[in-house]
């Protein structure tokens, strides 16, 4: 049975008994918590947490999932992968213990042709939590099991609750006995390789407390709702159903193996290393592909250097095995066609996945060739050094400069039988993340604890926004924290975060700046000059309090600042215009990786592994979206389903987390986007875009900037005024200029290399003169001169070599400087009689550069340097004339 079918046999056998099934959330979700969805119940947390009211009484859902801390361990296993499916269904306040064990026991038992997965009863195994009693008679109730095939197990086996106080409950596994080949007899608490576990399902009915009952401690109440959740490994019943002894050999791995076996010559089987790399492949290029899928691109922090982490590992395992071509692709696309028939976007959206994840190959080979070079210098020194560890700086040096993450430093160390110093990586990195790091958290969340935030939502529910249609609303003031911390009252120049029960003022989000504006209470006027939303559902206002004092449950007027909106609008209505244009130009792989909608001014980001744009596409660009609004299209806003949106041929921004509602912007025809941002009724409101530049911001992701309105208006008229002044300076028309002026550079350029050349000449003459002032010390013919100001180090090398010509057969030593503002430069130059006597260049530069303030070094025959104290060039001549006198009298 393949692994899209027991995934559609899940969700039929749920849906046929009442559960709406729930399409997969992507794997990055807004939660601070998490680097990716790590688990099935994830999306559902606020509704087990009690911050939203579950929209159904029943869900089931197959969640993508990515749990990073096993990176290490793939490849050396058969059990760890970094990406997998859990299935699930859910419960909230509906049916708990009997229903979920029915549920389970029939999908596990019934046979294939009933729509079941068709396990042998008699090799079903369960367990239970130590004391409970309930799930283990249910067991033997409902699905029939002996006593002894049900065995207890303690809270860290069979506890579950999300780590923190909250809610938790105890659980029940189901284990399939594989056979006396795979291990010992005894059950899953004997040997969990034999009976391997399949589904997990958790009872949750009580609230614990700072301390877990995993760990023995008792909860601190009751759920006043009791719900169920559960998991099962979609990897581990394929497994056992198609017969195969680990997940790598199922539908969904071991066509990728072979696909390495392919490009490699070499055997999966044949050698216990190179099943580690064939296994990295597998594994690491189904997760990279999952990830692209759903927006994430490499980069060097969080999701994205994960990814590079990932699929870097890949390239390094696929070169380990003799593959010296580029080949991620290869294996990317042999992953599309195992995963896209549960996830079809996958193939839809295959060439921008393919483009990003070749461009990051393609980089990593340069990286890799460059990298391993320097990684080599660095072994070599710390084994001549006789260290056994690489420095931190050494691998913060490769990871910040050549791209190199610090887990492939890792195992090329461990590979040359070296540890690295990883307290000093660390250090280092911190040092460069710590800035950043504090302003995006203070950008977020202010100074007050996410907890502050979710009791406010917890006690008033979310904040009605109004802002779609009014600018101004009357309002009470249900949250105020000053300092981060709840209070009942501020006076005039505090700065407080207020929690309105209904609002008009957008929270940044979506790449759209917040508004600003005021709020007015009696006797209280407040400047807002921010508003976040650092909790789902809320919108918290930062102001400062102008006069009066706001108190807790004011009834206030909040007013938007109506010209900075409607300037922010038009610019997020232009970037959903750019998005399309640029889409309609570079094609789908073009998708949006970012964007800031601010008053006249817009940026937007978008994935190009491509390269640089042309001009000329981007001129295309411009001209198709000022065509847009000149046609004066409707802006219309609909709320309808996800399938509809998709359906309607809406732009899904990847990475973004989207309800089962959700909102798509439509400007005519042209643009069709998933959007809760704010935006203009027509888009002849927008005025006019002028696209100003593209750039690259990273590996394989562009940036455009354009002004927007009357910014763009008034650009273009200083665009004109400049041409136009131009035009009359040169006697040309504006179309000339291009021309005109490419003339007038090179006419300069001529002449610059003319100038120059004459002043080599003239310099250069000076050589007989200096040759001839030669003075003698003790038979040593002594050159030390201040030549022209700002003389080239070259044209000083070629003036230095014509006087040491010229000097002859005699002893010589020349040492000429040169002067351009706070710099020195000089060079020192030796003849060959010179050198037979004792004179190196190289030597002399120590023994008068530090007058100078200055260094240098070179050959015994010529030598060089600079310094920055140009007042001791007279001192620096009369040390070399001491240096010249003692060498030339011993």
């Amino acid at each position: 049975m393949q692994t899209h079918e027991i995934r559609q046999r899940f969700l039929d056998h749920f849906e046929r008994n009442g559960h709406t099934v729930v399409p997969s959330a992507s794997l990055i979700l807004d939660d601070p918590t998490l680097l990716f969805v790590n688990a099935g119940m994830v999306p559902f947390k606020p509704y087990f947490l009690g911050e939203v009211p579950p929209p159904y009484r029943r869900a089931t859902s197959i969640q993508k999932c990515v749990r990073t801390l096993d990176i290490d361990n793939v490849g050396h296993t058969t059990r760890h992968n970094t990406f997998f499916q859990m299935a699930g269904n859910f419960s909230f306040g509906d049916y708990f213990k009997e229903g979920a064990i029915g549920y389970a026991w029939e999908l596990v038992t019934s046979a294939q042709d009933a729509g079941g997965f068709g396990f042998d009863p008699d090799r079903i195994w369960v367990t239970v939590y130590t004391d409970d009693d309930e799930a283990a008679n249910l067991w033997q109730k409902v699905a029939g099991l002996p006593e002894e095939r049900i065995q207890r197990r303690s809270g860290k086996d069979n506890y579950w609750d999300m780590g923190v106080p909250g809610p938790g409950g105890p659980c029940s596994e189901i284990y399939v006995d594989r056979g006396p080949e795979y291990g010992r007899e005894g059950g899953p608490v004997v040997d969990e390789d034999r009976y391997l576990e399949i589904w997990n399902l958790v009872f949750m009915q009580d609230q614990r407390g700072d301390l877990s009952p995993k760990d023995g401690h008792p909860p601190v109440g009751e759920l006043p709702s009791k719900n169920i959740d559960t998991g099962m490994g979609m990897e581990r019943v394929a497994l056992l159903l198609q017969g195969v002894s680990n997940v790598y050999e199922t539908d969904l791995l071991r066509p990728i193996i072979a696909t390495a076996e392919r490009l490699s010559g070499r055997r999966y089987g044949a050698d216990a290393s190179d099943d580690v790399r064939f296994r990295v492949i597998a594994d690491h290029t189904r997760t990279g592909l999952m990830l692209v899928g759903d927006g994430v691109t490499p980069s060097n922090e969080a999701r994205g250097y994960v990814l590079r982490r990932l699929l870097r590992r890949v390239v390094r395992s696929a070169r380990l095995l003799g593959i010296t071509e580029p080949a991620l692709g290869e294996f990317v696309a042999t992953a599309r066609d195992t995963m896209s028939p549960s996830y079809p976007e996958l193939a839809t959206e295959f060439g921008r996945i393919d483009a990003v994840v070749r461009a990051e190959e393609d980089a990593f080979l340069a990286t890799l060739t460059t990298g391993s070079r320097i990684f080599d210098m660095a072994v070599a020194e710390t084994r001549a050094a006789g260290g056994t560890v690489l420095g931190g700086d050494r691998a913060f040096q490769l990871h910040d400069t050549y791209g190199f993450p610090i887990d492939l430093t890792l195992e090329m160390a461990e590979e040359q039988g070296l540890k690295v110093d990883q307290e000093g990586f660390r250090r280092l990195m911190a040092e460069q993340r710590e800035r950043a790091k504090a302003d995006a958290a203070a950008r977020k969340t202010g100074h007050a604890d996410a907890s502050a935030y979710r009791s406010v939502l917890d006690q008033h529910g979310r904040t009605d926004f109004l802002g779609y249609t009014d600018l101004t609303a009357e309002a009470r003031v249900v949250g105020l924290l000053v300092g981060g911390q709840p209070a009942p009252a501020a006076g005039e120049g505090t700065e407080v975060e207020l929690v309105l029960d209904r609002t008009p003022f957008y929270a940044e989000g979506g790449g759209q700046q917040p508004d600003t504006g005021r709020i007015v209470a009696d006797g209280a006027v407040l400047e807002v000059y921010d508003v976040q939303s650092p909790v789902e559902g809320l919108n918290v206002h930062r102001a400062k309090v102008l006069s009066g004092e706001i108190i807790l449950d004011a009834a206030v007027h909040a007013e938007v600042d109506a010209t900075r909106r409607r300037a922010v609008s038009r610019s997020h209505s232009a970037t959903h215009l750019v998005h399309a244009g640029v889409r309609r130009a570079l094609g789908t792989s073009a998708a949006q990786a970012g964007s800031l909608n601010a008053p006249g001014r817009l940026r937007f980001d978008f994935t190009s592994p491509g390269g640089a744009v042309p001009p000329s596409v981007l001129a295309d660009v411009e001209d198709e979206v000022n065509d847009v609004l000149l046609h004066d299209h409707d802006v219309r806003a609909e709320v309808m389903t996800m399938d509809e949106a998709r359906r309607s041929g809406a732009i899904a921004l990847f990475g973004e987390k989207y309800g089962d509602a959700v909102r798509v912007v439509s400007i005519g025809e042209y643009s069709r986007e998933l959007c809760g941002g704010t935006h203009v009724h027509r888009s002849g409101e927008i005025g006019v875009v002028k696209l100003l530049s593209e750039a690259s911001i990273g590996s394989g992701v562009r940036r455009v900037e354009a002004l927007v309105g009357m910014d763009a208006f008034r650009f273009l008229a200083r665009e004109h005024v400049l041409v136009a002044q131009l035009a009359e300076q040169f006697k040309a028309r504006p179309e000339e200029l291009p021309e005109r002026i490419g003339q007038t550079l090179e006419k300069l350029r001529t002449a610059e290399k003319e100038l120059e050349q004459l002043r080599g000449a003239q310099l250069m003459s000076s050589a007989g003169s200096l040759a001839e002032g030669a003075e003698d010390v003790h038979g040593v013919a002594l050159v030390a001169a201040v030549v022209a100001d700002a003389v080239s180090g070259n044209d000083l090398r070629k003036l230095a070599g014509e006087v040491r010509n010229r000097l002859g057969s005699r002893p010589g030593v020349v040492a000429l400087f040169s002067v351009d503002g706070a710099k020195v430069s000089f060079v020192v130059a030796t003849t060959a009689a010179a050198r037979d006597r004792g004179f190196a260049a190289g030597k002399l530069v120590p023994t008068f550069g530090p007058a100078v303030g200055g260094r240098g070094g070179g050959k015994p025959d010529l030598a060089q340097g600079g310094g920055t104290d140009p007042s001791g060039v007279s001192a620096a001549i009369d040390a070399l004339r001491r240096e010249v006198a003692r060498v030339a009298g011993t």
